[in-house]
């Protein structure tokens, strides 16, 4: 059994698939390993790590993925690195599949059978491959800190012989895991943490932090939250609501951070443009959102955009990326952890169990065809009638200036 490490092609992500203690790990299980020539470098991995490990280091993707029987990456294999996969190869990455069926369409010709990290089911045995929450995790922390870099001030309160240095206030949009991460973080640097969510059950994981939890507490909101775990749509009246709570808020805020996504959507417009202008000058919104089309109106892709009275809105992509070897050491083992229940211990080779709940969660490709149900190719009244219900939600939420914020990072 060959597993392969290949590099990122994509020049934004720094992180990689293993890292010497997963390579151990597999070699135990009886793989030989081979690692891309600098895979870990942007980790801080050097190849001599991975040799020290036991991995074998090839000089190119070909060379390393050739003949692989399992392929390790971060992203999705790009366009011009499936060809250099061996057909039957199985590949296991953070697929982005919404959105993206022409990709996964070019993933089942190339005939590897394909995996999802993110599409993991959140149940206790998968707890330890749940990406979703490794990474976000790290992105809350990571968004305190770009958020305390960019404000001009400091952030726990000072008292001082020339004065008293008042603490800054931060504004928690979204209590997933990213956004408790970030109440936490900025608890410990020493600021006011307020935070907000649709979702009944996260006002007490928000005042355990220390934080306080700010929401329009009524009937509808006691019911907004879905079996798994989500938030759900919420109404045109409940939206306006808390709109119009939040709006008077933020006007008081000093940093704002928003985690909100709902899986397979675009992300829900939380600040709108007026919100963003009644903030006092040198404040800063944390977008955590941005790569969906973001949660706060004029966050920009890859930028910090200063408006005309100085308030910054940070859009960073692949925040997670920003703790590279943090965030590959996490990710790898939530690897390993997975695919360590796909190989079988006796004949040291991939046997994977296609009646798995975890396999048949997480796997989109299979003998040249897509068969994950969420993304079979749709005929073109379907696709015409998915693309209008999209585009009357999107349209619902601009004229809203507001939407549910899930926290489903």
């Amino acid at each position: 059994m060959r597993i392969a490490v290949l590099s990122e092609t994509d020049s934004a992500e720094p992180r990689v698939a293993a890292v010497p203690e997963t390579v151990k790990k597999f070699m135990s299980l009886g793989a030989d390993v081979v690692v891309q020539s600098g895979a870990g470098k942007k980790a801080g991995i050097l190849d001599s790590e991975y040799e020290a490990a036991g991995a074998t280091i090839a000089g190119s993707a070909a060379d390393a993925a050739g003949d692989a029987d399992l392929v390790l990456k971060v992203r999705r294999p790009s366009a011009e690195e499936l060809p250099q996969l061996k057909r039957g190869a199985t590949v296991i990455a953070i697929m982005d599949p919404y959105g993206n069926e022409a990709a996964l369409k070019a993933m089942a010709e190339a005939g590897v059978d394909g995996f999802a990290m993110e599409l993991m089911p959140r149940i206790t045995r998968a707890q330890v491959m749940d990406v979703l929450s490794s990474q976000a995790n790290l992105a809350g922390y990571r968004a305190v800190v770009d958020g305390a870099a960019e404000y001009g001030r400091a952030m726990p309160m000072m008292m001082t012989a020339a004065g008293t240095v008042p603490a800054a206030r931060v504004f928690v949009m979204g209590v997933g895991v990213a956004g408790l991460q970030a109440i936490a973080t900025a608890r410990r640097l020493g600021a006011v943490v307020t935070a907000t969510d649709v979702r009944p059950a996260t006002k007490e994981q928000v005042e355990s932090l220390g934080a306080k939890f700010v929401a329009v507490e009524d009937d509808e909101f006691k019911q907004a939250e879905t079996a798994g775990g989500y938030a759900k749509e919420m109404s045109a009246e409940y939206q306006k609501k808390q709109a119009e709570l939040v709006k008077g808020h933020i006007a008081k805020q000093d940093i704002v951070i928003t985690t909100a996504l709902i899986p397979g959507r675009p992300a829900p417009k939380l600040v709108s443009e007026e919100m963003v202008a009644s903030m006092k000058p040198g404040s800063v919104l944390v977008d955590l959102a941005v790569e969906r089309g973001g949660n706060v109106a004029g966050a920009k892709v890859g930028e910090v955009v200063t408006n005309d009275r100085g308030v910054k809105i940070v859009g960073h992509v692949n925040v997670p990326g920003r703790l590279a070897a943090t965030s590959s050491s996490l990710y790898a083992r939530n690897l390993y952890a997975f695919v360590e229940t796909l190989i079988d211990k006796e004949s040291k080779a991939l046997a994977i169990n296609w009646d798995d709940e975890l396999v048949k969660a997480t796997n989109l490709t299979r003998d040249g065809s897509v068969v994950h149900a969420s993304f079979q190719p749709k005929t073109d009244g379907a696709a015409s009638e998915a693309a209008s219900v999209g585009l009357a939600k999107s349209e619902a939420n601009k004229a809203s200036g507001t939407a549910t914020p899930a926290g489903a990072q």
